[in-house]
C-alpha cells in the first residue's frame, strides 16, 4: 500500500471519528436542550399568548402592556434570569463533581437571594404609572401601564421559584418535568385567557388573571416534584446550612443579575425611546411586537445556551478542558445553523405573524418595515450575546438626528447585537480553559459542606 493510500484512510478515519464525536455531543447537549427550549418557549409563550389578547381588546391597553412587560418586567425579569444562572453555574460544577447534597443548599440560597431582591424592587410596579408618567410618556397610555404593572406582581414572584427550580432539574438531567410542566402551562394559560377574555367578557383584568394562574401552575407543579421525593440525592428538606457561606453566592448572583439584566435592558430602552415618537401609540406596539416575535424565536436560542452552561459546568467539575473546549464549538455551530433558520422565516413571514397580535394597519404596515430588520436581528443574536449593549448609542442617531425613526431603533439593535456575537466569539476563543478547570476545581473544595 503506497503513502498517498495511508494518508487517505487517516483523514478518512479522523473524520469518522470527528462526525462520531459531534454527534455524540449533539446527544448530551439536545437531551438538556429539548426540555429547556420546550419550556422556555411556552413560558414566554404565556407572555406573547397575553400581548395578543390584549391586542384585541384596546390598543392604548396594547401599549401599557408593552411598556410594562418590555420596561419593568424585562428589567425585573433579566436580574432574576442573571441572579438565577449562578444558581445553574453552581448546581452544574456540584454535579459533575458528585457534590450532590449542595445542590439542595445552593437551590435554597437562590430562593433566599431573590426573594429579597425582588422585594427591593417592588416600588417599580406599585408606582408604575407614577414612574411612566414621570419620563414622559403620553397619560393614558401610563395609566393604563400602570394598572397592568399591578397585575404583574403575583407573576414577577412566581418567577423566582420557576428559574431556579429549572436551573437547579436541568443541572442534575431531571428536564423532562419542566417540559411537561410548560407544555401543561401554556394550554392552560390559552384556555383560561379564552374563558376570562371571550366567554366571561373580563378584558384586560382576565388577561393578566389568566397569566398569572398559569405561571404559578408551573410553580406549584414544581414544588411537588420537588418535595415528593422524585429528587431524593439532591433534595434532603431545608436546611439552616443554606445561610452558610452566603455571601460569595451574593457577589456572584449579583454580578450575572447585572451582566444579563443590561442584555436585556437595552432592548426595553428602545421601547421606551419609541414612546417619544411620532403617532408614539404605534411605534411603542409595532416594535415591541416585533420584538416579542424576535424574542419567542430566540426562546430557543436560549433553551440551548441553558445547556451549554450545564454542559460548560459539567466538564469544568470534571475537570475536562479538551471536552468543554469541543462542547462550546458545536454549541456555536448549532445555535448559528437555527439563527439562519430563523432569518428566513422573520423574513417571508413576520408581517402575517402580526395579524396574530393587532387588527390597526398602521401598526401592521410599520412592523412588515421591519421584517428584513427583523430576519438580521434574529440571524445575528443565533449566538446568545454576553456583553450589554456596545452600540445602543447609533439606534438612537439612527431614530432620532437622522429621522429613520422605528427603523432607525432597530438598525442600532442589529448592530448592537451583531458587536455584542463578534465580542463573544472572541472572548470564548481567548479563555484560558484550563485555568478555568484550576479555578472551578478549588472553588467547589472551598464552597463544599461535608
Amino acid at each position: 500500500m503506497d503513502d498517498n493510500s495511508i494518508q487517505e484512510r487517516l483523514v478518512d478515519r479522523k473524520a469518522g471519528d470527528l462526525k462520531a464525536r459531534i454527534c455524540e455531543e449533539l446527544k448530551k447537549i439536545w437531551r438538556v436542550a429539548t426540555p429547556s427550549v420546550i419550556a422556555r418557549v411556552s413560558s414566554f409563550g404565556t407572555i406573547v399568548v397575553t400581548q395578543s389578547f390584549i391586542g384585541h381588546i384596546n390598543a392604548v391597553d396594547l401599549a401599557g402592556y408593552a411598556l410594562v412587560q418590555t420596561l419593568s418586567v424585562r428589567f425585573v425579569n433579566g436580574i432574576l434570569i442573571g441572579m438565577s444562572s449562578a444558581t445553574e453555574t453552581l448546581c452544574g460544577q456540584a454535579f459533575g463533581a458528585k457534590q450532590y447534597e449542595m445542590m439542595g443548599i445552593y437551590l435554597q440560597r437562590s430562593w433566599l437571594i431573590d426573594l429579597i431582591t425582588l422585594t427591593l424592587l417592588l416600588p417599580i410596579f406599585v408606582f408604575g404609572a407614577q414612574i411612566f408618567k414621570l419620563i414622559g410618556q403620553e397619560q393614558g397610555i401610563a395609566e393604563s401601564a400602570g394598572y397592568i404593572s399591578l397585575c404583574f406582581i403575583p407573576y414577577v414572584y412566581g418567577l423566582i421559584f420557576s428559574l431556579t427550580i429549572q436551573m437547579y432539574l436541568q443541572a442534575q438531567q431531571k428536564n423532562m418535568i419542566i417540559a411537561w410542566l410548560s407544555g401543561l402551562q401554556f394550554v392552560i394559560h390559552v384556555a383560561f385567557s379564552c374563558l376570562f377574555v371571550y366567554v366571561l367578557d373580563f378584558g384586560l383584568g382576565g388577561a393578566m388573571a389568566a397569566l398569572c394562574i398559569s405561571s404559578w401552575f408551573l410553580v406549584l407543579g414544581e414544588f411537588v416534584y420537588i418535595f415528593g421525593g422524585w429528587c431524593p440525592e439532591t433534595w434532603r428538606g431545608f436546611s439552616i446550612a443554606a445561610f452558610k457561606d452566603i455571601w460569595p453566592v451574593v457577589k456572584l448572583s449579583v454580578s450575572s443579575g447585572v451582566m444579563i439584566c443590561l442584555e436585556l435592558w437595552y432592548y426595553a430602552i428602545l421601547v421606551l425611546l419609541a414612546g417619544y415618537m411620532k403617532n408614539a401609540q404605534v411605534a411603542i406596539n409595532a416594535f415591541s411586537i416585533s420584538l416579542n416575535i424576535v424574542s419567542w424565536m430566540l426562546m430557543f436560542i436560549v433553551g440551548i445556551m441553558g445547556a451549554a452552561c450545564v454542559r460548560v459546568g459539567n466538564e469544568l467539575g470534571r475537570g475536562d478542558a479538551g471536552a468543554l473546549r469541543f462542547s462550546i464549538r458545536v454549541l456555536m455551530g448549532t445555535s448559528a445553523s437555527i439563527g439562519i433558520f430563523f432569518w428566513i422565516i422573520c423574513f417571508l413571514f413576520s408581517t402575517n405573524i402580526t395579524y396574530l397580535f393587532s387588527d390597526d394597519e398602521a401598526v401592521i404596515h410599520t412592523v412588515s418595515r421591519l421584517s428584513l430588520l427583523l430576519a438580521f436581528s434574529a440571524l445575528f443574536a443565533c449566538i446568545y450575546p454576553v456583553l450589554s449593549g456596545v452600540a445602543v448609542g447609533s439606534g438612537v442617531v439612527l431614530g432620532y438626528v437622522l429621522h429613520l425613526q422605528v427603523e432607525g431603533i432597530w438598525l442600532g439593535l442589529a448592530f448592537g447585537v451583531l458587536t455584542e456575537t463578534c465580542a463573544m466569539i472572541y472572548l470564548v476563543w481567548k479563555t484560558d480553559w484550563d485555568q478555568e478547570v484550576l479555578k472551578t476545581s478549588a472553588r467547589l473544595k472551598r464552597w463544599n459542606l461535608e
